[in-house]
């Protein structure tokens, strides 16, 4: 039983190199949100991630950068209070105790009574990781899948000595940044699409644009090959942030692709339409995915049944509570699962590596995957890693594109719940 007897949480503002941009917006730094959670002589520390462009692009664009993240830091102090003087059981306990007052809450302090629900998941994800490593802590256990309840650990049966990383080819990536990840060794690339390139909103020409992208990255990564795929080729995964709004128009871009023998090579197109636009996806030729669409069980089946046959689980973005629900219900119907990054930071990135280290690989991929692209976008990404308790084991970071996972990393859970000095003095 975690007896919540005091919490508290804090910011910190990390810079990015250059304006990231994606769903027609940039943005140039990411909040780095720290809670504790206090039950007696035990405490939980955990970390999240805001992104406000992801989880809300009107929140995004009707705010300033600070303002946007100013209300979702609003949700998690408020989750806080909500938690403050409760017992629960377990961290999924706790996430149902606060999930709709947080709702309630945030659709009254922005005015948005369409608020996404990805925005509060967002903002609840420091709580949530709180209430897990002071778990850990009261059970004396560092094995994730015995910390996990035991209807969802057969989905994560799977035990991947090796992860390819997927790095992210943003709007404004330069060729020779795209060659510099190849020649790295590199092969899963996730390539944004949707842009507004004279922001006007004009889908013909976004649509002009994203074909022309994907021209010239199939272009340059035709010059590669991989032993880690099934056809040997660069494998893409593809996202468009519900920026498309008809199956035609989506339909024109793969017919584009496939005439440039670029389809083969796409494993995962995510998200093609707004989470509200609920158009039936089986005619496109290749695997849709789910992800700022699927924010609880309920949401999966719904995607399930307008034909999506895979789900961007999001442990750094939707909470882990709420991505083994997910899983769990995604595994029953042979649905694929992968690990989707935030930009998180080194230690977060570590809680995604836990999931997709245990779960099935993606097809025409022969090793496990994981999405971690901070080294390409935080301006201080090397003292990040000086962050993370187990920063400096060789699991913490990858090698020519890969994760390479040892018996330590398993048997520690790669170091997530243990106490980061840095981030205790954050608070």
């Amino acid at each position: 039983m975690i007896n919540v007897t005091k919490t508290a949480c804090n910011f910190v503002r990390e810079p990015l190199l250059a304006p990231f941009g994606f769903k027609g917006g940039h943005l140039d730094e990411l909040w780095q949100i720290v809670v504790r959670i206090d039950d007696g002589d035990d405490f939980g520390v955990g970390v999240g991630v805001q992104s406000v462009l992801w989880s809300d692009a009107e929140i995004f664009a009707t705010h300033t950068q600070c303002g946007g993240n100013m209300l979702m830091f609003l949700i998690t102090e408020f989750a806080l209070s909500k938690l403050s003087g409760r017992s629960f059981e377990t961290p999924l306990d706790a996430l149902d105790f606060v999930r709709e007052d947080a709702i309630a809450y945030a659709k009254r302090i922005t005015g948005k009574h369409d608020l996404r629900e990805t925005f509060i998941m967002n903002a609840l994800v420091a709580v949530d990781n709180a209430m897990w490593q002071l778990y850990a802590k009261k059970q004396k256990s560092e094995d994730f899948v015995s910390l996990v309840p035991e209807q969802y650990r057969p989905a994560l049966s799977y035990k991947h000595e090796k992860l390819c990383n997927i790095p992210l080819i943003t709007y404004g990536l330069s060729d020779e940044k795209i060659h510099g990840l190849l020649k790295e060794g590199f092969f899963l690339l996730k390539i944004k699409i949707g842009s507004d390139p004279d922001g006007d909103k004009d889908l013909d020409k976004m649509l002009a644009w994203d074909k022309a992208r994907l021209t010239r990255i199939h272009k340059i990564a035709s010059e590669y090959t991989t032993e880690y795929t099934e056809s040997g080729k660069i494998a893409y995964y593809i996202d468009a942030n519900g920026r498309y709004d008809t199956v035609e128009r989506m339909q024109d871009f793969l017919d584009h692709a496939r005439s440039i023998g670029a389809l083969s090579q796409i494993v995962l197109l995510e998200e093609p339409f707004a989470e509200d636009n609920k158009i039936d996806v089986s005619s496109l030729p290749c695997r849709i995915a789910a992800d700022e669409s699927a924010h609880s069980v309920k949401d999966v089946e719904e995607r399930i049944a307008l034909g999506y046959t895979a789900i961007a689980l999001k442990p750094i973005a939707k909470t882990m509570s709420e991505s083994l629900r997910i899983l769990g219900e995604a595994t029953k119907k042979n649905v694929v699962c992968f690990c989707a990054d935030l930009t998180v930071n080194p230690l977060m990135a570590e809680i995604n590596k836990n999931v997709a280290a245990r779960i099935a690989p993606i097809p025409g991929i022969k090793i496990g995957a994981v999405e971690s692209n901070g080294a390409q976008n935080y301006t201080n990404w090397d003292k990040l890693y000086s962050y993370h308790p187990m920063g400096n084991e060789s699991f913490a970071a990858p090698k020519n594109g890969v994760y390479e996972l040892n018996d330590k990393f398993f048997e520690t859970a790669g170091g997530i719940y243990r106490d980061s000095e840095y981030y205790i003095k954050a608070i």
